[in-house]
């Protein structure tokens, strides 16, 4: 019996042994991608004043359902000598051997200098090329030759559980090298709705942006760009914009030195069960149009509020996030062709795709659109019903059905918000909202209880000093 013990316990032992050695080959070996791509990735030094510093305070959550703290990689302590010039760091990299870098929006903006640091210590005064705040893609030049460009590979074909490595300076801990999976792909944001995000698990903190993410053939697909966070630190999810999206912004930049995207001018929001039953749609899919712009190409080509895109240029809208990146990919001027439904039949509709104006113009036109007044803190609101309020289990509040002013944009209140506190007063009605938002003055910080579902969160609106 003691013999057969024995005999079970070396063979277990074998097996253990054999099984951690089959797993242990399975996983990766870093070491050639990283000697392959460090010459190539470089430290970026913004220089700027904190007077004008957008990094001197932290940025606003883009969503007030976020009880997360959205948080770029980077920035400057808030409390600072406002004549004091601070250095931020960030990261890129090299995308051509005569001196082009790709880094984000966000690490250069503001700066009155940027400089760049390569792996061999030489240090260079960066020109920004050009730089788009939408997909957070920012193009600089260094005057060298013979530099080592990155090998780019192709995002599109990403999956969900396929191993990806990051190079980049988190907290100026240059060449720092950290390794995950890629959690998700196609992923949306408020305030970035143009960009596909690529999700991962890979380690990421306040200095990797702008630095690469590469797959395992040593390509790079992706801009390490941001994290969602409680604390500001890594938390295990990272996001980075796919290198497709990045090099079509490059090459605009480059060219027309600013970036030009497909706009139809509406209002979109995602499809659920419900609505999908009430729409008409046999699966829960597509794009639900809830607002057309006046004299947007959307209503030019007959598009309503009612419905659903589901097809757009041949390719399937699974989720409202898909169309944004379809339609700003679209050259202005082009016929696109989609399919919608309407009263619950699919249809045909094809429509000139125009150019998507600045944001400027955008809230002009909503703002002329409406009759009713925005007031000072840019928002349009609705008296809730009494069933509302028994649902919500409110006994006031005003439901937000337009937003026009930029710093509630950025603020991440959207329709259908309930607005329940204002300065920390009680909303009892649309007028007395209306009445309250004319009283505060330019440069106000303004507190607003809103609520999203069950979910309420303050949030914060600065008044917009006037010209």
């Amino acid at each position: 019996m003691e013999a057969m013990l024995r005999t079970a316990m070396v063979a277990a032992l074998l097996w253990m042994a054999t099984s951690a050695a089959g797993f242990t080959q399975t996983l990766p070996d870093f070491t050639g991608l990283v000697e392959a791509n460090e010459n190539s990735v470089v430290n970026v030094q913004a220089i700027r004043s904190a007077r004008t510093n957008g990094f001197a305070r932290r940025p606003e959550s883009p969503h007030p359902d976020f009880d997360e703290f959205w948080q770029r990689f980077f920035g400057a302590p808030g409390d600072q000598d406002p004549d004091a010039e601070t250095a931020s760091s960030g990261s890129g990299f090299i995308i051509s051997a005569d001196g082009y870098i790709l880094t984000n929006h966000h690490v250069v903006e503001n700066a009155a200098e940027v400089q760049v640091r390569l792996k061999d210590r030489r240090v260079y005064d960066a020109e920004v090329i050009g730089s788009d705040p939408l997909s957070d893609i920012a193009l600089l030049r260094i005057e060298s030759n013979g530099l080592n460009p990155v090998r780019l590979g192709d995002s599109s074909v990403l999956k969900p559980g396929q191993w990806v490595l990051a190079i980049g300076s988190p907290f100026n801990f240059e060449y720092t090298v950290t390794a995950g999976i890629v959690s998700a792909v196609n992923r949306s944001f408020p305030n970035q709705n143009y960009v596909p995000f690529i999700q991962t698990d890979v380690p990421i903190n306040r200095g990797n942006s702008g630095g690469p993410l590469i797959n395992m053939e040593g390509e790079v697909i992706g801009i390490n760009s941001q994290i969602y966070s409680y604390t500001g630190g890594y938390m295990g999810l990272s996001f980075a914009i796919p290198i497709e999206v990045a090099m079509d912004v490059v090459e605009q930049l480059k060219t027309n030195g600013r970036v030009v995207r497909g706009w139809l001018g509406v209002g979109i929001q995602a499809v659920d069960q419900d609505l999908a039953n009430a729409l008409g749609l046999k699966k829960v899919i597509g794009a639900a149009v809830n607002d057309v712009m006046p004299g947007s190409p959307a209503q030019n080509g007959g598009l309503q509020v009612g419905d659903v895109i589901v097809v757009y240029a041949g390719q399937e809208v699974t989720r409202h996030s898909d169309l944004p990146p379809m339609v700003g990919a679209t050259a202005p001027g082009t016929s696109a062709q989609m399919t919608i439904v309407r009263d619950g039949r699919r249809q045909p509709l094809k429509l000139q795709i125009g150019e998507r104006p600045g944001d400027d113009e955008i809230l002009v036109a909503e703002a002329n659109a409406n009759d009713r007044d925005a007031g000072r803190l840019g928002l349009i609101v609705d008296d809730l019903t009494a069933e509302q309020r028994a649902d919500l289990g409110l006994e006031g509040g005003v439901v937000v059905s337009r937003v026009i002013g930029r710093s509630a944009r950025r603020a991440g209140i959207a329709p259908g918000d309930v607005i329940v506190t204002l300065d920390n007063q009680k909303v009892d009605s649309a007028r007395a909202f209306e009445r309250r938002a004319h009283e505060f003055e330019p440069g106000d910080t303004v507190a607003l209880l809103v609520r999203r579902g069950r979910l309420s969160t303050f949030v914060t609106i600065r008044i917009p000093d006037e010209n």
